[in-house]
């Protein structure tokens, strides 16, 4: 367990679960629960599933989409992208590994220099697929630099070309109003863990227009879609951070005012460093900040020292510190690509931790300034 003194700005990583949440889940602990036994125990199960998949429907304002109950986001994204037979794929260029790594896409959108996707590139490329079996896949918020992508208006290209949308929505669920309808997206992804949920539950909502096939063969659970039990346990946690997450979107005013003092401050003491995406809509809580002439790892090794969590970027790179993609499609040099943190902010986060981390920042910046004068 973190001490008290210890600082946790990784939230993009994983969300300490709430207190509510793992009372939720505690009532159930140890109880037999299997949705796909007939008997009590098992319509218990059912019910608790069921009234889970109706809370997120609402929460998300998918209509009468379907909700299949994965254990990550990463195989929510795997499902998604190579669960429609025949279908061409394009994503952006900034997609998270589990879209990108997939490999199933033909080709990549290229982003500008805040990470925004180039709608014009996207719409000389839908231009090869006029057959309208082809799916697009765009995150709604970037899990390093927060940067929200244009949603509502690339869905409304690709389905003037007879395409699909999908979106990985799991870094925005919880930070900002993630309404499925409004964006028009065909396929949604969304994890418990982002939210404060417990890790081992996330989702794929999808409109019943796109024919998915399952890519997990068994038992005939999630209507077909995802054999395996399902961990009603995890699902349980997740509809209770959903629910909390949501009622707390109220807080984003105040963790963004938490990001922009440190973003303001840095560049108050260091104006070479650099915030990437910062002229973007970005999510109230991430800040990617480059150090010149420091590498990530160095840095993200100081703040631990000073007991303060940050990271490279992503978290889902075996622990090794890699040059973002991210920002090399941005067209960030590689040089300073090495060189930055990403900083993101959760709701337990206060003033007097920006001001820590601001003065850490600050401790390491002048102690590099040796390298920099030479």
């Amino acid at each position: 367990m973190l001490k008290d003194s210890h600082i946790y700005m990784d939230n993009n990583a994983t969300v300490v679960t709430s207190q509510k949440v793992l009372a939720a889940m505690q009532e159930l602990h140890g109880l037999p629960l299997n949705a796909s036994s007939i008997h009590a125990s098992g319509r218990r199960a059912r019910g608790l599933l069921e009234a889970v998949r109706e809370r997120i429907a609402a929460l998300t304002n998918c209509g009468n989409a379907r909700i299949v109950f994965t254990a990550s986001g990463t195989e929510s994204n795997n499902m998604a992208l190579r669960g429609l037979a025949g279908y061409k794929v394009l994503v952006s260029a900034v997609e998270h590994a589990s879209i990108r790594k997939i490999g199933v896409h033909e080709g990549e959108i290229a982003v500008n220099g805040d990470g925004v996707v180039d709608i014009a590139a996207l719409c000389q490329q839908l231009r090869n697929y006029k057959d309208g079996k082809f799916l697009v896949s765009v995150m709604l918020a970037n899990n390093e630099t927060g940067v929200i992508q244009p949603i509502k208006e690339i869905a409304e290209i690709v389905h003037a070309h007879g395409g699909l949308i999908h979106t990985d929505a799991v870094q925005a669920f919880g930070k900002i109003n993630v309404d499925m309808a409004a964006l028009g997206a065909d396929m949604l992804t969304i994890s418990a863990h982002k939210f404060g949920g417990p890790q081992g539950a996330a989702a794929l909502i999808f409109k019943k227009g796109a024919k998915l096939e399952s890519i997990i063969m068994g038992g005939g659970q999630e209507q077909g879609y995802r054999a395996g039990t399902e961990n009603v346990l995890a699902i349980h946690g997740f509809g209770a951070a959903a629910l909390e997450a949501t009622e707390s979107l109220e807080n984003s005013d105040n963790i963004a005012r938490i990001r922009d003092k440190i973003e303001t401050e840095i560049k108050n003491i260091a104006p070479d460093a650099v915030i990437f995406g910062q002229s973007a809509i970005r999510l109230p809580n991430t800040s990617m900040i480059a150090m010149p002439y420091v590498p990530s790892g160095t840095q993200v090794m100081h703040f631990d020292m000073e007991s303060i969590a940050v990271s490279a970027g992503s978290a889902c790179s075996s622990g090794k510190v890699e040059v973002s993609h991210v920002l090399l499609a941005m067209g960030v040099p590689e040089n300073l690509a090495k060189c930055a943190i990403r900083v993101s902010l959760g709701i337990n986060n206060t003033i007097d931790d920006a001001e820590k981390f601001v003065i850490a920042w600050k401790k390491l910046y002048e102690r590099a300034g040796i390298k920099r004068a030479a």
